[in-house]
């Protein structure tokens, strides 16, 4: 019997001893995180407090926000980016609606339908757009027109996936139970459902606002290169003119304004899911 203990508690202690902890399965994210993420920032942080010295100074900064040509194209972003996501909400929202509220596998199918031209090249997917806007006559009406058309083609996915996640995870009875107290179709839908979707609705504004103010590909290729977003001006800080900077002040801007949008969202959605009540 006590060689039986002790044989089981050798097997006990090997396997502890070669097994994984938690915390070890966390070190290859840790690792990939510090490479790619936390080195990358930090650099970014190092340039942008940076002069061409090699000493400290916030002359980049001052730079930014005193040249105009920086703010209008700050501007511009920002509006672009804000009216893709307004159209993306309108268009995205009644589409997973409909497919949360379809049969379940037609649903599916559907969903997949908007989903595959995502596994498609995102510069073909542009090409083909543009090419289909020029065959119709819209191409050459107004180049910002062109640049949201072709933004909002490419991220509206985006906006439609986490919509139709939250609404298909949505409890039912709440609705049932609604209209069961006497509500109308119309007030349930604003007193439950739109409150309980706006953590989809939010995840959706994050994943759209954020990639469309730097996406300068669609902007190139839609307006006709006489559109500048703020990331094309960032790209060409360090490809162009080499002003590593420069250029990392103006991500450090970006960054920062990015970090607010998140925050802005994620208050918006805790609130008005605290709020979903009739």
């Amino acid at each position: 019997m006590r060689k039986e203990k002790t044989l089981n508690n050798e097997r006990t202690a090997g396997s502890v001893r070669f097994g994984f902890s938690r915390r070890q399965l966390c070190i290859p994210y840790g690792v990939f995180l510090l490479c790619f993420v936390i080195i990358p920032l930090v650099l970014i942080v190092v340039y942008a407090f940076r002069g061409n010295d090699g000493g400290f100074t916030l002359d980049n900064f001052v730079k930014f926000f005193s040249s105009t040509t920086t703010i209008s194209t700050l501007i511009i972003s920002v509006l672009l980016a804000l009216a893709t996501t307004i159209v993306c909400v309108i268009i995205a929202y009644p589409l997973a609606y409909i497919l949360a509220r379809s049969n379940l596998n037609r649903g599916g199918t559907l969903l997949m339908l908007f989903i595959v031209p995502m596994w498609i090249n995102f510069v073909l997917r542009a090409m083909a757009m543009k090419d289909l806007l020029t065959l119709t006559g819209i191409f050459g009406i107004n180049n910002y027109l062109n640049v949201i058309i072709g933004m909002v083609y490419d991220y509206v996915p985006f906006m439609i996936l986490p919509i139709y996640t939250v609404l298909t995870k949505m409890d039912k009875s709440l609705v049932e139970a609604s209209l069961d107290l006497g509500a109308s179709p119309l007030k349930t839908f604003t007193k439950v459902t739109l409150p309980l979707s706006m953590p989809g609705i939010a995840s959706g504004i994050t994943m759209v606002f954020m990639p469309t103010m730097t996406c300068y590909v669609i902007s190139d290729t839609f307006g006709n290169g006489l559109i500048t977003i703020i990331g094309k001006l960032i790209d060409e800080q360090f490809t162009a003119f080499s002003n590593w900077n420069f250029g990392s002040a103006m991500a450090m801007i970006l960054l920062a304004i990015m970090l607010i949008s998140m925050w802005v969202t994620g208050s918006f959605k805790s609130e008005d899911t605290r709020g979903a009540n009739l």
